[in-house]
């Protein structure tokens, strides 16, 4: 082995980026939707939602991280996400896998309607039609909250700008009341007193 390969990192393309049915039905959509939505593949569900209070809530983030949505359609000029498409693999009986239904509430809970898509290597657009209206109508039957603005579930460090993780108080006239501090205490001394 030559120098060159041994300093080489060890990453690679993967190929092929997108799956047979992956390209089938995003050249489908692209089709269909024309101009309508920007078509996005393979988004990372951690870069889609916020989770409230992450140092709270650590198994959220757990179901999450290092997961996808197929495809995300967005609006062409604020690019805010308008639908999310699943693709999903056929079970055996009827019944619904864990992972499906995971997705399904993730994102009836945000507001956004979910497609799922049988996997084929070929799709009919009026099917496609048919299941993209079945999601607006369940979106319909849902009340979702959105929060407006994500920086108030989490506040930053008032003094050096980090994330701040939730604390309790061990000694003193406040002790056993919750507070929040800098990730990076004790070298940063931000405090966020909760009221």
């Amino acid at each position: 082995m030559t120098e060159e390969q041994n300093t080489r990192l060890p990453y690679r393309l993967r190929e092929p980026f997108l799956s047979k049915t992956e390209a089938a039905l995003f050249r489908l959509l692209t089709e269909m939707m024309g101009v309508r939505y920007v078509i996005c593949p393979k988004v990372a569900l951690s870069d889609l939602f916020i989770i409230l209070r992450p140092n709270e809530n650590v198994h959220f983030f757990n179901k999450i991280f290092r997961k996808h949505v197929d495809f995300l359609l967005c609006d062409p000029v604020t690019y805010e996400p308008s639908f999310g498409v699943e693709i999903v693999k056929p079970i055996a009986r009827d019944g619904v896998r864990e992972a499906d239904k995971f997705m399904e509430d993730l994102f009836t809970d945000a507001g956004l309607p979910l497609v799922h898509i049988p996997s084929h290597e070929h799709y009919d657009p009026a099917d496609i039609i048919a299941l993209f209206q079945l999601a607006v109508v369940k979106m319909g039957k849902t009340s979702s909250v959105r929060v407006e603005n994500p920086m108030e579930t989490v506040p930053n460090c008032p003094v050096c700008g980090k994330m701040m993780v939730l604390r309790i108080h061990r000694d003193g006239a406040d002790k056993g009341r919750k507070y929040y501090g800098c990730i990076d205490s004790p070298r940063c001394s931000g405090v966020v007193e909760i009221v």
